[in-house]
């Protein structure tokens, strides 16, 4: 053989590694979706471990840890992250997650508001973050600002929760507006006719009409 012929063998060979092992690497966020979460945090440690700038890799790693339930490590790993990059939409969304489950209310808020101020209409998590947002104001009894929030999260996701739809009839229910809370709660038993919460807070309306 050659050197050229050896030269051009190397080049395959290493192209063809390459490859396999990209093929052969188990696949984070795959593992993320199909509620693998433990499994898609050891994948992203890893590939953080390789490439400490890895923003992928800390967006799944930071929802794979909420999914996990480990809020208080969400939290931690998603504001480590944005020391790399405070521009990355991902970690702004799952950061007011992390603080949201931790009970930290106004830092929560902010990220959402910081999510949706950069997000364009198309974001993946923007319904997802009006939610969250909606839940907030519940806490804090703001139950008008808690009817736009979750009006925004069913207008983006309108099929995606009958929670989400029961949540906005009950903040227009603390707004005395039974018969819109009425209309959310019709469309939370379309989604979901055994939905107890939905039932009852349709009945309660009914009867203040």
């Amino acid at each position: 053989m050659n050197k050229k012929n050896c030269f051009a063998f190397i080049i395959f060979f290493v192209f063809v590694s390459a490859v396999f092992s990209q093929a052969s690497r188990p696949d984070a966020l795959k593992l993320y979706r199909e509620g693998k979460y433990k499994d898609a945090v050891a994948v992203c440690e890893v590939e953080i471990s390789n490439n400490p700038n890895n923003m992928d890799s800390y967006a799944v790693l930071c929802w794979s840890l909420v999914g996990n339930k480990q809020y208080k490590e969400a939290e931690l790993r998603a504001t480590e992250a944005r020391k790399i990059n405070s521009y990355d939409i991902r970690l702004m969304e799952v950061l007011g997650e992390a603080k949201f489950y931790l009970g930290k209310n106004n830092e929560a808020l902010d990220m959402f508001q910081r999510y949706v101020a950069n997000s364009s209409e198309t974001a993946a998590r923007l319904g997802t973050a009006y939610y969250y947002m909606g839940e907030i104001y519940v806490r804090q009894t703001k139950y008008e600002h808690a009817d736009i929030s979750f009006s925004a999260a069913v207008k983006y996701e309108p099929t995606y929760s009958a929670h989400w739809w029961t949540r906005l009839g009950y903040a227009r229910e603390m707004c005395s507006d039974f018969k819109n809370a009425i209309t959310a709660y019709d469309r939370a038993l379309g989604l979901n006719s055994q939905n107890y919460d939905a039932v009852r807070g349709k009945k309660r309306c009914q009867e203040r009409l």
